[in-house]
């Protein structure tokens, strides 16, 4: 707390060229309160804050274990669409199952080749009277491609609203179809 210390005498008894002179008091303030306050509006604080959640994709992943190859989802080929991502940020895409042509592709066209086919697919699937689910896509990565560019590919499925897509291990054949 405040002291209040009196100022010492030097002899004069507060006489100086003939006047009274009032007595000079110094105060000491003790800041142990004010530092122990301080640390618990510190601790408060801390402990009451709310820390930032961190932010993560949903994916739904099918079981592995299926027995009964009638409950696997039956995909038309006019449907299908598979995307291959390869090493060097490059990816390989292919329509259909049977006969694939493999083209290339970056992660700066590939938008507008989903976008296309999945125009092209709900407009067949409405002229067949077909439930309108969309492009049915596949995604492979290799052992050559990053992780980054998953995550990338699955931001795309999440952009151009694609209903229906599946990370999958590619097939030995498909990687003998990729372009060394």
């Amino acid at each position: 707390m405040a002291e209040m210390l009196e100022g010492g005498d030097s002899g004069h008894h507060g006489k100086k060229r003939g006047g009274v002179r009032a007595k000079k008091l110094s105060t000491r303030v003790d800041m142990t309160p004010l530092v122990d306050l301080g640390f618990l509006l510190v601790t408060f604080f801390i402990l009451t804050t709310t820390m930032t959640k961190p932010k993560a994709m949903q994916v739904v992943m099918p079981e592995k274990d299926v027995k009964d190859t009638a409950q696997m989802s039956k995909i038309r080929e006019s449907e299908s669409m598979t995307i291959l991502l390869g090493g060097n940020d490059r990816i390989y895409y292919y329509f259909g199952i049977n006969e694939p042509k493999i083209e290339v592709a970056n992660f700066n066209n590939i938008r507008k080749i989903i976008q296309d086919r999945n125009r092209e697919v709900l407009a067949l699937q409405q002229a067949n009277g077909w439930k309108p689910n969309g492009v049915y896509i596949g995604i492979k990565p290799t052992d050559e491609s990053r992780y980054q560019n998953l995550v990338d590919m699955l931001d795309e499925m999440k952009i151009n609203d694609i209903k229906s897509y599946a990370i999958v291990d590619p097939s030995p054949e498909e990687l003998e179809m990729l372009p060394k």
